[in-house]
């Protein structure tokens, strides 16, 4: 089991790889951080902590690999289609409006 501090290092560590800001989030964890030091049942509260660094991390990791498998997820519909028949080898016939000849 690690102590309080390793793992307000670790989340600390994991907040900055994520685009959180850091001043209002280290300040509130810090404050957060010095009351759970100052319990005495804080083997429970670290595991808690333990636990939701996990979550960090996956959810980290999460949207790593949604933004490399899968860089359409911010195209709109036609936009998606375009890439997905780009991606066969397909052109996308062009639409033209009445005023165009």
């Amino acid at each position: 089991m690690s102590s309080p501090a390793q793992a307000y290092r670790s989340i600390l560590r994991e907040l900055r790889k994520a685009s959180v800001q850091n001043g209002k989030i280290s300040r509130s964890l810090s404050s957060n951080f010095r009351a759970l030091a100052s319990q005495a049942n804080s083997e429970s509260k670290v595991q808690e902590l333990q636990d939701c660094l996990l979550f960090l991390r996956s959810q980290r990791q999460y949207n790593e690999l949604l933004e490399r498998y899968n860089p359409t997820i911010e195209y709109t519909s036609e936009e998606r289609v375009e890439a997905t028949a780009r991606r066969v080898g397909l052109n996308m016939p062009k639409i033209h409006s009445e005023g165009q000849s």
